[in-house]
């Protein structure tokens, strides 16, 4: 378990090689949400994404490329807000310890 003083004020890590899925498993308990290989899944082309492109994905290219890595029918608005409520691209980027994506509030 990291201390408080890891994550900023809207509960994001301040440093990226501080994650690893224990931390995951640590920021979705705060979130009340329990992780299923799904969700790791998702965390897991949400950190490629970020290696590929050198920043956590918006909605749209969330979706984007979720359906070309996994297939249309996971990359769809609706699979990943079953996943992620909300906003997937916000909560999926906090829990697999990514920045906040640039354009979430």
């Amino acid at each position: 378990m990291l201390p408080e003083s890891a994550f900023d004020k809207d509960g994001f890590l301040r440093r990226l090689d501080a994650w690893t899925p224990a931390v995951a498993e640590q920021i979705a308990e705060r979130e009340n949400l329990a992780l299923t290989p799904a969700h790791w899944e998702i965390l897991q082309l949400l950190r490629d994404y970020y290696q590929r492109f050198d920043s956590s994905p918006a909605m749209r290219a969330l979706v984007k490329y979720t359906a070309q890595q996994l297939g249309p029918e996971k990359g769809k608005s609706l699979y990943l807000l079953s996943l992620f409520p909300g906003s997937p691209a916000k909560l999926g980027s906090k829990i697999a310890g990514l920045p906040k994506p640039d354009n979430c509030l």
